[in-house]
């Protein structure tokens, strides 16, 4: 398996500091189905789950567990088939399409494993377009930080074709982090990424936690990119059957191993 880069210990970790009663994001009795009849998928059943204020969790577990349809389901992009899911105290099921759309550009931001940036658009640009689509002026002293903290002031202006892989998910990790959302979902972020790369982007997410106080939530299948997170939720079968808490790759894989053959 491969490094993810050189991980904070235990001990050089800041203290978490007292946590906000509401969760960033929460599901009860989270039920989803695909299908009907025979090619009926049960992807959920009845999960319920919080995730802490300025908190760093992964979820992991099996092909075909649900980490994804989980994640998805808690960031507005898939329905629920029953049960509630809150981003804070606003509840996803009563939305509108039109606020959805508002939640998610708002108060969410995005890191998935394709990177998703615009090809015909600088760096730069990528970073600033969902506060440019909002209609929303960056603050020039954040983004300059984020720009400054993530290595891309001499990549602004360049195009996603002029950049590596690494480089790519820093911008997109930029643009998660520009609008300062209320919490940041990714999807394998460094699924498509080496190891020094990989290590990169774990840190940036890890210290976006622990400086900035965001909510990260990722879904990777990597024990080593779980490793940096407070706490790792497990899914096998469409439901919640562990939790870790201050993980190690070690401990993560043992688990996961025991998921697999069970």
């Amino acid at each position: 398996m491969k490094s993810t880069g050189t991980m904070p210990s235990r001990q050089d970790r800041a203290a978490p500091s007292p946590r906000p009663s509401v969760a960033a994001a929460a599901a009860a009795g989270l039920t989803k189905i695909y299908g009907t009849g025979d090619t009926q998928v049960q992807a959920l059943l009845d999960v319920s789950v919080e995730f802490a204020t300025g908190e760093f969790t992964a979820i992991m577990g099996p092909s075909g567990s649900g980490k994804s349809t989980l994640m998805h389901c808690l960031a507005g992009l898939d329905s629920a088939t029953s049960g509630s899911v809150r981003i804070g105290e606003t509840e996803l099921t009563k939305l509108s399409d039109k606020r959805m759309t508002r939640l998610r550009r708002d108060r969410i931001g995005f890191v998935f494993q394709s990177f998703n940036l615009v090809p015909t658009l600088t760096a730069r640009e990528n970073i600033t377009l969902p506060l440019d689509i909002a209609g929303r002026k960056a603050d020039d002293q954040s983004l300059a930080a984020v720009i400054a903290n993530l290595g891309l002031s001499d990549r602004l202006g360049h195009r996603p074709s002029e950049l590596s892989g690494g480089q790519q998910q820093r911008v997109a990790c930029a643009r998660a982090l520009a609008g300062r959302p209320d919490i940041i979902f990714g999807d394998e972020p460094t699924g498509n990424l080496d190891s020094r790369s990989s290590g990169e982007v774990l840190s940036i997410l890890r210290s976006s936690v622990d400086q900035l106080e965001q909510t990260v939530v990722i879904v990777t299948h990597d024990p080593r990119a779980a490793a940096w997170a407070d706490r790792v939720v497990f899914l096998a079968d469409g439901r919640i059957v562990d939790e870790l808490r201050a993980p190690t790759a070690d401990s993560v894989l043992d688990r996961m191993k025991y998921l697999e053959g069970a």
